[in-house]
């Protein structure tokens, strides 16, 4: 029989168990977001608890020990991204697929945020569904403050002009369909 620490919430760091409870599902959402993927965004979570279990002792003490989570998650994913490119791009040489997409909305809203730089999608995720500070991203992206208020400025922008095309692109389809 596993033995479990006790220690209290109040005088000491949270047991793993509680806090993978706590906040499993809201980073799997934050990094849906980020992949589009929940299966994928699930999996990079629970590899990023996983990394964290044996290390949890240290990590519990961190003064935010869900943006080391967070962190892990998202590299996870940006090697994933990686590593998907050079087979996409194999693949295309050798086959083409077409598969079914989803609604008109979710691609909409997907396209726009994949057209972002990297750093404008993270910083807009993280702002708007990780509930994030502008601190709190510039410090986990190790920027300045002024870097992640352009990257959301910017990725704001982007996002309401290509959703805006998007609109005007699906009424457009609509009348002549």
């Amino acid at each position: 029989m596993a033995m479990r620490q006790s220690v209290s919430e109040d005088t000491g760091p949270p047991q793993f168990d509680a806090f993978y409870a706590a906040h499993f599902q809201r980073l799997s959402l934050q990094l849906y977001a980020y992949t589009g993927d929940i299966g994928q965004a699930q999996d990079f979570v629970q590899e990023a608890f996983c990394r964290a279990l044996p290390k949890w002792s240290r990590i519990a003490r961190y003064d935010d020990p869900v943006a080391w989570l967070r962190k892990v998650a998202w590299n996870l994913a940006t090697s994933r991204f990686r590593r998907l490119k050079v087979q996409q791009a194999h693949a295309r040489r050798y086959r083409e697929e077409h598969v079914e997409g989803p609604g008109p909305d979710r691609v909409a809203l997907a396209r726009a945020l994949k057209a972002l730089p990297e750093n404008h999608r993270r910083a807009v995720i993280l702002f708007h569904l990780a509930d994030l500070s502008v601190a709190e991203i510039a410090e986990q992206e190790k920027v300045a403050e002024g870097t992640v208020k352009a990257w959301l400025h910017r990725g704001r922008a982007a996002l309401a002009v290509q959703l805006s095309e998007a609109r005007t692109d699906s009424r457009m389809e609509q009348r002549n369909g």
